[in-house]
């Protein structure tokens, strides 16, 4: 079951860049450790619910942070920038999430991030500047008005096993004069192969859409192994990795999917959660989060029975599931 409601106290607001803010949080009871990558879920007025990566350095015990970009039509986002101010205390839930880091990997480390997706990689970072693992810190951004947290970088990337580069798109003449940048346009293939030497990396992405998808494509050119590339991304894998999915058993063994609304039934094929196999097999589910905490993917389970992967934020209505964090126990018959 999810835990209690964590009631976060809001010590400070801090103005990030011309777009991204970062608000310090102190809990009004129990901290929550939590894992380098993972993120609270907010309940905002109105009935919003957001997810915000944890930003901070996992070892700062006592207080999370995160750090928010004022999207142009985002309820969450607005909100946050407009009507909250210090001393205000929000409601969340968490920390969640699976896109983690591997902290007993010995390998080097790669970290890629667009815009505020830097936020997971740079709590990653936190604890990457603690060890001895190389770490390469890579962030693409549009110019220096729009470069969130880049001293706090700057301070990390001064341990000796940690490197910072970052790529502005449209540099500012501004920028030009002062050096903010090292290379200029968007993150290509030569410019990963100069900074990178040849040795068995640990990727880490997490961006807007197109910047996840050219990084992953430019990684994959490079030989670089599908399970070394982890990424935080909401949306359908298709879209990120266009190999083709692995072909179902030919036989079903009693594991059929039915699809009613669809008309189509196919063997269960082990994928991760019922809304990627759905996927696979040409449907095009309802979602948003992927994680279990906006209910987009809700849809009644008619037969069977299936396993929880992950505790949705709030429990569907009885006889449904959640696609995104269910996996079938045997046979099962959706409303699909």
């Amino acid at each position: 079951m999810s835990s209690p409601a964590l009631s976060l106290k809001v010590v400070a607001k801090r103005q990030e860049s011309r777009l991204i803010a970062s608000f310090l949080l102190e809990p009004e009871g129990e901290f929550r450790p939590f894992r380098p990558g993972q993120f609270l879920v907010f309940r905002l007025p109105g009935g919003v619910i957001r997810n915000y990566s944890l930003s901070g350095a996992p070892d700062a015990k006592g207080q999370y942070r995160i750090t928010v970009k004022r999207e142009a039509m985002g309820q969450g986002s607005g909100h946050l920038h407009d009507q909250v101010s210090v001393g205000d205390v929000l409601q969340a839930e968490g920390p969640r999430g699976d896109f983690v880091l591997h902290t007993e990997s010995p390998r080097p480390v790669v970290l890629l991030a667009g815009g505020v997706g830097l936020t997971p990689l740079l709590s990653m970072l936190h604890h990457l500047a603690q060890t001895d693992r190389r770490t390469l810190f890579v962030h693409a951004v549009e110019n220096g008005a729009d470069h969130p947290l880049r001293e706090e970088v700057l301070a990390l990337a001064a341990r000796p096993n940690v490197t910072a580069h970052f790529c502005y798109r449209a540099p500012t003449d501004q920028d030009r004069a002062e050096g903010r940048f090292h290379s200029e346009g968007f993150l290509s293939k030569a410019t990963l192969q100069a900074l990178l030497p040849l040795d068995d990396y640990d990727f880490y992405l997490c961006g807007p859409p197109a910047f996840m998808q050219a990084c992953y494509a430019i990684l994959r050119d490079l030989g670089v192994a599908r399970d070394r590339i982890a990424h935080e991304f909401f949306g359908p894998a298709s879209q990120l990795d266009p190999a083709p999915a692995k072909p179902a058993p030919v036989a079903s063994q009693g594991n059929d999917v039915t699809f009613l609304a669809a008309n189509k039934t196919a063997p269960w094929d082990d994928s991760p959660s019922l809304l990627d196999f759905a996927e696979t097999q040409g449907l095009q589910p309802a979602f948003s989060c992927r994680a279990g905490v906006c209910g987009t993917c809700v849809t009644r389970l008619v037969e069977g029975s299936v396993d929880w992967t992950d505790d949705p934020l709030d429990p569907p209505p009885e006889g449904h599931i959640l696609l995104c964090c269910t996996r079938p126990k045997g046979a099962v018959v959706l409303e699909l």
